[in-house]
């Protein structure tokens, strides 16, 4: 078996942090577009998971306002039984309705501290089950607050992808190419990248298995990162690209996975994003036209050219170099 000094392109762990039986499996995609892992958890323990601050900081916002607002729904209805408990003269209105009704907005008045004065809790039950309310309400209102402060503050990197990766022509020879962009008005500086290479390959005793390779790229960090960034690797003899049609790609099933590190100066903390790129998100003969051009001594960038490409013609190498067998 070769040693990773002898082949550098098998320096990549060969599972990746997936484990060797996930990496085994065919049709099977490791990293999702939006750089989620493929992997779906089953909880057996709903309400603590929901509860947890890993997950109130990174649902959508769309679910924490509607947990929030669900939270806030099912107080006020249990406080407004609490109520209704304390017997039909616990609470004394000037207004038509019934008693729950009464209860229910006492509760969200109570809640909200607003207090119009209509409503009167009378007697100590409906006092005491106002003081307990009010406490309540704190520190709701105090946690929610922290998590909506939290949400906007945490660092997040928002980096555009090009919905294809291409095969284009590049210093007379081909290169695979993607491009990517800051999707957010902040700086990134210091922007590094890691593209990854996983194919099945047939190794030692006839077993075929995914196998990882780390893609050499033309440049692997920009120290600034105002316009778009067109990663490029070439398909020399040397890379793993070097005479592969399209074809063979989905019958290795092939995955680039992309991980791009960088500082946020807003923040001066490090941020992170991933992608990746299946067989049939790769355009052979294709190349990017460029997003930016300059006018009254400023440059502009058009966002929706992000993903656009135009033909063009490329020569692919007959000559197939040999796929190394290793042990597995």
């Amino acid at each position: 078996m070769n040693s990773p000094a002898a082949n550098p392109k098998l320096e990549v762990p060969q599972d990746l942090g997936f484990g060797t039986v996930v990496t085994e499996q065919r049709h099977f995609r490791l990293l999702n577009r939006d750089g989620s892992f493929n992997v779906r958890r089953t909880q057996h323990r709903v309400l603590p998971t929901l509860g947890s601050y890993h997950v109130l900081l990174t649902i959508s916002w769309p679910r924490f306002f509607a947990l929030f607002i669900s939270l806030y729904l099912l107080a006020n209805t249990l406080f407004a039984l609490g109520y209704e408990l304390c017997g039909p003269d616990a609470l004394q209105s000037t207004i038509p309705g019934g008693h729950f009704f009464h209860a229910f907005f006492f509760s969200v008045e109570t809640f909200s501290t607003i207090g119009y004065g209509n409503i009167i809790p009378v007697g100590v039950a409906a006092n005491v089950l106002v003081l307990a309310e009010s406490i309540c309400a704190l520190i709701m209102f105090g946690v929610g607050t922290g998590l909506v402060f939290s949400r906007f503050a945490r660092p997040v990197a928002a980096i555009g992808y090009s919905e294809k990766a291409v095969i284009a022509p590049y210093r007379g020879i081909t290169a695979f190419e993607f491009r990517v962009v800051n999707l957010r008005s902040n700086q990134l500086v210091n922007v590094q990248a890691e593209v990854i290479f996983s194919r099945f390959e047939d190794c030692a005793g006839g077993i075929r298995q995914r196998r990882f390779h780390s893609l050499a790229l033309e440049r692997r960090m920009v120290t600034f990162f105002p316009l778009n960034w067109t990663l490029v690797h070439p398909i020399d003899e040397s890379s793993p690209l070097y005479g592969w049609t399209k074809q063979m790609m989905f019958d290795a099933e092939v995955e680039f996975f992309v991980l791009l590190t960088a500082v946020d100066e807003t923040f001066a903390q490090t941020v992170h994003s991933r992608s990746s790129y299946s067989a049939d998100e790769v355009e052979f003969g294709a190349q990017f036209v460029r997003m930016y051009e300059a006018q009254d001594r400023e440059m502009f960038i058009d966002m929706k050219l992000l993903s656009k490409t135009e033909r063009v013609s490329i020569e692919i190498p007959r000559q197939l170099k040999q796929v190394e067998r290793s042990d597995c």
